[in-house]
């Protein structure tokens, strides 16, 4: 039991006890992201209650860095690209319900969101952060419906201060219930999340580095990737300075194959990948996303690729594919020596 917590989240639950085990599934009844389809509390019999362990401990928060030039670029690419899809007539003035990865860059995406002609937002998601809070304090987001919180210490301090504006607005509900896939594709989410790698024809890596070291679990990005109306993954083109690109010839671990990405976008660009080929597919993400440093290297890689198998599906010269994140290990810098 954790004073810390204020007695005024309570009602912001909506637990449901609606599934059961195959044959016996029922249809979940969210037609409406804000939907309520629980109650607002954990039923326990009490026997199965050994002790109850009092603390008053704060969650742990999270820091995020401000935002900076290159997460600007991407949030204002994304932007443009759902411009051009309402525009198209592809998304409602008011787009579909949004869901967001955790991280600097997605602050900064709901930062902009803030700013654009979207309205109303809601968001059909599994974490929430500070700009989301910022979302609904400003009116451009009437709802949110989430399983957690991942607040900087300032969020946390807004969340407690205004929990009279936020109570009604937020449905806080089970993993299974927020991150479940017929609900995701149903209501059409439009999901946003970070990717630590994407190989040139969509495969993106999302937690590990250099293939090996995990750099942060996959989260519900499967659940919503695999399910969304849209799946995007952003990430800046190059880290640790230009020693690395986040564009490579194959990523060196695979989360989410190039069957489930849509949209890349990196602060170079964006890269509609509907429909397109596997070979159309590598081109759009070398011209539209790679950063100028590397984009010869990518080119020729794909170039020599083709003419070495012409009549192959997704050209790969296999010796080389991962030779850039062995040069990395080698000597520090993806460049050539």
């Amino acid at each position: 039991m954790n004073s810390w917590q204020l007695a005024e989240f309570e009602g912001m639950h909506d637990i449901y006890y609606g599934t059961a085990l195959p044959p016996m599934r029922r249809p979940i009844q969210i037609v409406h992201s804000a939907d309520r389809i629980g109650v607002p509390t954990f039923h326990c019999p009490p026997e199965k209650i050994v002790a109850v362990v009092e603390t008053a401990h704060p969650d742990r928060n999270t820091v995020f860095k401000p935002v900076d030039e290159v997460s600007q670029q991407i949030a204002g690419h994304l932007l443009e690209f759902l411009s051009y899809e309402v525009k198209h007539d592809r998304l409602p003035a008011g787009l579909l319900p949004l869901q967001s990865g955790v991280g600097n860059i997605a602050n900064a995406v709901l930062r902009e969101l803030d700013g654009s002609p979207f309205r109303p937002l809601t968001a059909y998601t599994e974490v929430i952060q500070d700009g989301m809070l910022a979302l609904l304090r400003s009116g451009t987001m009437e709802s949110i419906s989430a399983t957690a919180f991942s607040l900087s210490e300032e969020g946390a301090v807004d969340l407690h201060a205004n929990i009279d504006q936020y109570r009604d607005r937020i449905v806080l509900r089970p993993q299974e219930i927020s991150n479940h896939p017929e609900v995701i594709r149903r209501l059409g989410c439009l999901a946003m999340n970070g990717a630590i790698e994407t190989d040139i024809y969509g495969n993106v890596n999302s937690t590990h580095v250099m293939g090996s070291s995990i750099m942060n679990g996959i989260g519900g990005s499967g659940d919503f990737a695999r399910n969304a109306f849209v799946a995007m993954f952003l990430t800046p083109s190059i880290a640790k300075g230009g020693a690395i690109s986040s564009i490579v010839p194959m990523v060196s671990h695979v989360d989410h194959t190039e069957h489930d990405v849509h949209v890349i976008i990196t602060e170079q660009g964006v890269a509609d990948l509907r429909g397109l080929a596997p070979r159309r597919r590598a081109q759009r993400i070398i011209d539209q996303c790679a950063h100028p440093s590397y984009r010869p290297m990518l080119q020729d890689y794909f170039d020599r690729a083709r003419q070495s198998s012409p009549g192959q599906h997704t050209p790969h010269l296999i010796e080389e594919s991962l030779s850039w994140h062995a040069r990395f290990l080698r000597t520090g810098t993806m460049r050539p020596e």
